[in-house]
C-alpha cells in the first residue's frame, strides 16, 4: 500500500504533498536544528525524488552551510515563518520535510539520531534508536 505524505505551513499559503516513501527519517541535533527548532533537534523526513513532491505557495529561503560543509537552503512561509522543508546545494534531488509540519505527524517513523555529538543531555532522544556523532556515510 502506497503511503501519501501531505502538510504544509501553519497558515496554509503553503503544501506540499508525495506518495513517494521517505528514504531515511531522522531527528538532528546539529546546532543548526536546535537554533531554527527552538529546542534540543530537528525531526526530518528525507525523500531522494525531490521532483516527485508538488509543492504550492511561495516559500522565503535561506542557506546555511552545516556542519558537514554542505549548504543547507531553509524554506520557510514568509507570512506565519513556520519552517516547512529544506533541500540540499550538493544533492538538489533531496527534499527534507519536517515532521511535524506533515497533516498527520503520527506517519513520521525516526529510524536514527544524527549529529548526536551536538546533543544536549537535557535532549533524551530514544535509546533504541541508533545515534551517530554525524551524519552517516
Amino acid at each position: 500500500m502506497t503511503r501519501h505524505y501531505a502538510g504544509g505551513c501553519a497558515c496554509g499559503a503553503i503544501r506540499y504533498e508525495t506518495s513517494s516513501e521517505p528514504m531515511v527519517e531522522n531527528h538532528c541535533q546539529c546546532r543548526d536544528c536546535q537554533k531554527r527548532s527552538g529546542t534540543g533537534h530537528g525531526s526530518y523526513l528525507t525523500f531522494d525524488r525531490r521532483a516527485e513532491m508538488t509543492i504550492t505557495g511561495e516559500a522565503k529561503t535561506w542557506r546555511v552551510r552545516g556542519d558537514s560543509g554542505n549548504e543547507k537552503i531553509h524554506a520557510f512561509c514568509p507570512t506565519c515563518g513556520t519552517p516547512v522543508y529544506l533541500t540540499f546545494a550538493a544533492m538538489p534531488e533531496l527534499i527534507a520535510i519536517h515532521a511535524t509540519s506533515l497533516d498527520e505527524p503520527g506517519q513520521f517513523n525516526p529510524q536514527m539520531v544524527t549529529y548526536g555529538i551536538r546533543g544536549h543531555v537535557w535532549d533524551r532522544m530514544d535509546p533504541t534508536l541508533p545515534k551517530f556523532e554525524r551524519m552517516p556515510g
